[in-house]
């Protein structure tokens, strides 16, 4: 044998003893059965902590009892007359704060609901991201249980292959010595004279 397949030999000696001393093999005789892919069992999920309060949206109440934004009139000729000929002008300048208080009420309930519709989104995306990595790992257990099955199964051959390679090399040895000996009974019979 050369040296080259000398060193294999004893690298491969070395590591099918080092398994059996690590006791993967019982005794060196057969290798234990391969444990069996387990279904993977669900990750632990984290409690979350509790959210803190959501902010108080803004009180429109004052706005909404005070948009006429004018005092009580007092009573009077003058302000009869005045009121006559401001009336278009007030009338407008009233619309126009009944107008702004409805659009101030209408973008606060815009934002109350574009809020919750963006809660709702994201609560929805972080869900489905969650179940997808809970996927991952759980095939990440499959493969990690089939790489186990697979070492197990690579030391089971390992061993075979060593154990049928000591023996052919006794068989070897053997027949060579049988070759030997008849040699030195075949010479024996021929000697020189």
């Amino acid at each position: 044998m050369s040296d080259k397949r000398k060193d294999v030999a004893a690298e491969l000696r070395r590591v099918r003893e080092e398994v059996r001393r690590r006791a993967l093999l019982e005794g060196g005789a057969s290798a234990p059965p391969a444990p069996q892919v387990r279904p993977p069992r669900p990750v632990a999920r984290e409690e979350l902590p509790p959210e803190p309060p959501a902010p108080e949206p803004p009180d429109a109440t004052a706005v909404n009892e005070a948009w006429r934004a004018e005092p009580p009139a007092p009573g009077g000729r003058l302000v009869r007359l005045l009121e006559r000929l401001l009336a278009p002008r007030l009338e407008a300048q009233r619309a126009f704060n009944a107008r702004q208080v409805q659009l101030d009420n209408e973008v606060l309930r815009y934002l109350e609901e574009r809020f919750a519709a963006t809660h709702r989104h994201y609560d929805r995306i972080l869900g489905l991201y969650g179940r997808h990595l809970g996927e991952a790992d759980e095939r990440h257990l499959i493969l990690q249980e089939e790489l186990v099955v697979h070492v197990h199964d690579l030391v089971k051959r390992i061993d075979l292959v060593m154990a049928e390679t000591e023996r052919g090399r006794l068989s070897l040895e053997a027949a060579l010595e049988e070759v030997r000996a008849s040699l030195r009974r075949l010479e024996g019979l021929v000697s020189p004279r």
